[in-house]
Parts: C-alpha cells; sequence; structure tokens
C-alpha cells in the first residue's frame, strides 16, 4: 500500500492509497469534482503547476499543495532533499560517509550543478552538487576523511 503525503503552507497530511480510494468524489464535466467529507460538501478544481506542486480551489479558497510519494518522503529523511536554490554559504554532509574525491579547489568559480565532492555512504556514491553559483573559500575535508551528517564541508565566498 502506498503512502502519500500533501503540504498545504505549513501543515502535513499523509494520506494512504485506501483512504483516498474511499473519498466520495464525482468528477464534472468541467473538470472539477464535487467532493463529500464529513457530511460537508466541497467543489474542488486542481491546477497542475510543475514538480508535483498543483493549486487547488476548495469552494472558492485557493491553496497551493506539495505533494510527495513514498520515494520523495524517503529522499526527505535521508536529508537529500533539494535546498534553496541560492548557492549558500557552506555545504554540508547530507548524511555521514567517506570522502572519495573532491573536484574543486580553494578559489575556483563553480556554477549551479558543478560536481563538488563525492560522498560515499551505503555502498553508493553520491555527487555533491552546488546549489548555485559562486567561489570556493575553504575546503573543511580531505578526500578518505570519514564526516558525520552536518559536517561543514566547503564554505564559499
Amino acid at each position: 500500500m502506498q503512502n502519500y503525503k500533501a503540504t498545504v503552507g505549513n501543515f502535513n497530511f499523509e494520506l494512504t492509497e485506501v483512504q483516498i480510494a474511499e473519498l466520495d468524489s464525482i468528477p464534472n464535466a468541467d473538470g472539477s469534482f464535487h467532493l463529500l467529507k464529513d457530511n460537508k460538501a466541497y467543489q474542488i478544481e486542481a491546477k497542475y503547476i510543475g514538480r508535483k506542486r498543483f493549486e487547488i480551489l476548495v469552494n472558492g479558497n485557493k491553496y497551493e499543495v506539495q505533494l510527495a510519494d513514498e520515494k520523495d518522503m524517503l529522499v526527505e529523511r535521508l536529508g537529500l532533499g533539494v535546498r534553496a536554490a541560492s548557492m549558500a554559504k557552506e555545504v554540508v554532509a547530507p548524511m555521514p560517509g567517506l570522502v572519495l574525491s573532491i573536484a574543486v579547489s580553494e578559489g575556483q568559480s563553480v556554477a549551479k550543478g558543478d560536481a563538488l565532492l563525492i560522498l560515499e555512504a551505503m555502498k553508493m556514491e553520491n555527487v555533491i552538487k552546488a546549489a548555485g553559483d559562486g567561489v570556493v573559500k575553504s575546503i573543511s575535508v580531505q578526500q578518505g576523511a570519514a564526516v558525520e551528517k552536518g559536517a561543514v564541508l566547503l564554505d564559499f565566498e
């Protein structure tokens, strides 16, 4: 049985496939649908805006919803989720592991998506990439070093 998480603002809702299948809903000809829940009626319209994000109108009230399946929730629990789009001042280890290689040097300019280093964790090689453009200020680890989750790996100017 698959589990799902819906995030609406600061609220998280976890649902199972069974709970979703048990919803009392009727599709309308215009693509919206009518939902009955706890003896209350709801008119719902959903618009896909990308990357598992939806704009939902419930009885005329607009909500932005982020959906996550079990794989997305696992990535989040492992600390591998997407960070802020702009370059952070430091890069930290998303999990405990071993630094296999470092692809940058101090003073080097990097662009968003450039490989910074490779961290081996759980017998898998994880390429740690730049979240944005920046210049490497300092490297806090050496090749072959064991690091804990949250350890600072690199600093940026």
